[in-house]
């Protein structure tokens, strides 16, 4: 009888080590199972906040560049700021495609999380909002840049107007100015020359005892000089006649100190005055 007793204590006490071990593994393949759980919710959440934080980046970058193109927007207009101004609204337009593209992957995320559906469908509310609000700041800025485009357009017609206009004025002005001096030069020029009486008929200058008598003499063969700068002609002879008229006493006709004669015009403005050629005859 004690060793049947014996016996029935150890198979009790197998079973029960069994019993034990069994409700051991259970416990641990439901503390698995709750730990994977929590890491999925930690994995989603993670992947949830994220994509709101990419979005809420993308809401900041965009302010960045809508004040850039304001501030190149205010500065005189020249091919920097118009390439800024271009090269930011293209950013804009990127960054608000891509926030487009992020919200509408949290909404698609909403139709199957366990995470609390509420609070993201309100912060997806709370992005849509702000996308809307960004996306009619961006069209008025559209609009205003577009205006801007007419009105840079509609001055730069006036402007090539007003160049073409000053490009006419400036051309009249210099054939003005062209022929105010031709009519100057011509005014204040003169030509001159001296030779004895032979050369002077060889080249027709002196014809019968007449000077420049008439128009086929060689003009080639005067010496033209501007009256306001020349006032004295040295004739490099001892003798010295004036052969066409001009007025007394609006000149001198005197010897140097090498007994030359030297032509000096005291009033050149009525010395010319009957003729602009003056005829000299020397010996």
């Amino acid at each position: 009888m004690k060793k049947l007793f014996i016996l029935v204590l150890a198979i009790v006490a197998v079973s029960a080590c069994d019993s034990n071990k069994t409700a051991n593994d259970e416990a641990t393949r439901e503390r698995d199972s709750l730990m994977q759980i929590i890491d999925q919710k930690d994995e989603e959440l993670d992947e949830i906040m994220s994509c709101v934080n990419e979005v809420q980046e993308g809401f900041r970058r965009i302010n960045e560049a809508e004040g850039r193109v304001t501030i190149a927007n205010g500065n005189p207009e020249t091919a920097s700021t118009r390439g800024v101004i271009q090269e930011n609204m293209q950013y804009i337009q990127q960054a608000m495609q891509q926030n487009r593209d992020l919200i509408a992957q949290l909404q698609q995320r909403l139709k199957t999380t366990t995470f609390n559906a509420k609070a993201l469908e309100r912060t997806i509310q709370n992005l849509q909002a702000q996308l809307e609000s960004q996306n009619q700041r961006i069209q008025e800025l559209e609009a205003a840049l577009a205006e801007k485009d007419i009105v840079i357009a509609e001055q730069g017609e006036q402007i090539d107007n007003l160049n073409e206009n000053v490009d006419a004025l400036t051309q009249e002005n210099r054939q003005k100015s062209e022929t105010v001096a031709a009519q100057d030069k011509d005014l204040n020029t003169a030509w001159f020359v001296f030779g004895t009486k032979a050369e002077l008929k060889e080249q027709k200058i002196l014809q019968s005892g007449d000077v420049l008598k008439s128009g086929d003499f060689n003009k080639d063969y005067f010496t033209e000089i501007d009256i306001r700068v020349v006032k004295e002609i040295k004739l490099y002879s001892k003798s010295a006649t004036l052969l066409t008229s001009h007025p007394a006493g609006t000149y001198r006709l005197a010897k140097d100190g090498k007994g030359e004669y030297v032509l000096t015009i005291t009033d050149a403005q009525k010395f010319w005055s009957v003729s602009k050629y003056l005829v000299i005859r020397v010996k």
